[in-house]
């Protein structure tokens, strides 16, 4: 299944029959482009002005940070919940699962997505690339051999090929795998790579991906308010966000969260905005986020029906306690100092705001505590020594001549 590139279904399915563009999260430059956009002369790579200027109801935004993640998650858990266990999406926009074909025809209409059928994943890819967005196309085993010299050149990614390698063979003058497959086997891995030769070699011979690894549901915590009346006023927001968010901070029990979603349901539309989260994290501060993000996005100009809130990526933090955690450490300094006993030093301060380093702390050994002498360390000086006479009597300096 294929919805790429992912941000830009993601902002359609949002804003459905405007012109769309999605914008770099730095630069603020034109990623991508619906048609409706492009269409009235907005292309990749202008400034959000240019683009503004060229299509005065262009909606620009930025879609590629932790809105499209968590959107893409959601879309994985849906697709686990009504179709199969085995869901694999990696990169965000192309998805593997297993299924039937009534299920693969009601993927593609529903979510007016790209969908191909067929025994390994590599197939199933190129599969999908041929066909237009609400279609499905199956290829059988017997249909391999006919269909697959006729992908393109760059439809080869899909094998690994990077966008340096597809430039190159285009340089070439190869259109397609057709091409490719009159190369020996040593030419292709000569020109692409061992990896990536290795992998398209492979496949040539037949080698194929069929399985699809069992997909692991997400760990989220959501928390849901509906209000009596529209809610329009910040004050009224941090009441309610009173009640929403103990009970979500309460849930976490100790765990962390990386992202924040907001979702407010108004008379417009939904209104979503999505933040990775810092740790640590308090419940304080997650309600000043939540309010921050409806003030941003405007929704309580608007008017607020009902909120929800969701904490995703939770995980158990843990600390590591030393070069050895856990409970073998004191087994491990033990096996070393019993090897090689002067092996392991400690740091013993002596004024850590003196000006030279060697007034401000010294080594010393692990086990007696002995001051370990460093490389830049000053030499000490050599003691002064009396000269010693061998015996009382005086020496005259100058004899005298006969």
């Amino acid at each position: 299944m294929l919805l790429t590139p992912w941000p830009l279904h993601l902002l359609e399915r949002r804003h459905p029959g405007l012109p769309l563009a999605v914008l770099g999260e730095h630069d603020r430059r034109v990623l991508y482009v619906n048609d409706a956009a492009s269409a009235a002369g907005v292309g990749v790579g202008f400034r959000e002005s240019a683009a503004l200027s060229r299509c005065p109801e262009l909606h620009a935004e930025v879609m590629i940070g932790p809105d499209a993640k968590v959107a893409w998650g959601e879309l994985l858990e849906t697709l686990y919940d009504r179709y199969s266990d085995r869901v694999e999406g990696k990169a965000q926009g192309v998805a593997f699962l297993n299924g039937s074909l009534p299920a693969a025809r009601e993927i593609a209409a529903a979510l007016h997505a790209q969908v191909g059928v067929a025994e390994s994943l590599e197939v199933a890819h190129l599969a999908a690339l041929k066909v237009g967005p609400g279609e499905m196309r199956e290829l059988r085993a017997e249909e391999e051999k006919t269909y697959l010299p006729f992908s393109s050149t760059g439809h080869l990614h899909v094998l690994g090929l990077t966008r340096d390698h597809v430039e190159r063979l285009l340089f070439l003058g190869v259109r397609g795998l057709a091409d490719l497959m009159k190369w020996s086997a040593t030419q292709r891995q000569a020109f692409l790579g061992v990896d990536i030769g290795k992998r398209v070699n492979r496949f040539l011979k037949g080698e194929r991906t069929t399985a699809v690894s069992r997909y692991t549901p997400l760990a989220t915590i959501d928390e849901r308010l509906a209000f009596d009346g529209t809610l329009m006023e910040p004050g009224e927001m941090a009441a309610a966000l009173d009640d929403i968010v103990p009970p979500l901070y309460a849930e976490l029990r100790g765990r962390t969260a990386a992202y924040l979603t907001v979702h407010a349901d108004t008379l417009g539309g939904r209104l979503s905005h999505t933040r990775k989260l810092k740790w640590p994290i308090q419940a304080s501060g997650i309600q000043r986020l939540i309010l921050y993000d409806l003030l941003e996005q405007e929704a309580l100009k608007i008017g607020v029906d009902a909120l929800t809130v969701s904490l995703s990526g939770l995980q158990q933090p843990s600390r590591q306690i030393g070069l050895w955690p856990g409970p073998g450490e004191l087994d491990a300094v033990r096996e070393v100092l019993e090897r090689f006993p002067s092996a392991l030093v400690r740091v013993e301060w002596r004024n850590p705001h003196a000006l030279t380093t060697d007034q401000q702390y010294v080594w010393v050994d692990w086990l007696s505590g002995a001051e370990r002498s460093r490389p830049m360390d000053p030499r000490p000086a050599p003691e002064e020594t009396t000269p010693v006479r061998s015996s009382s009597i005086p020496v005259p300096l100058f004899e005298a001549s006969d």
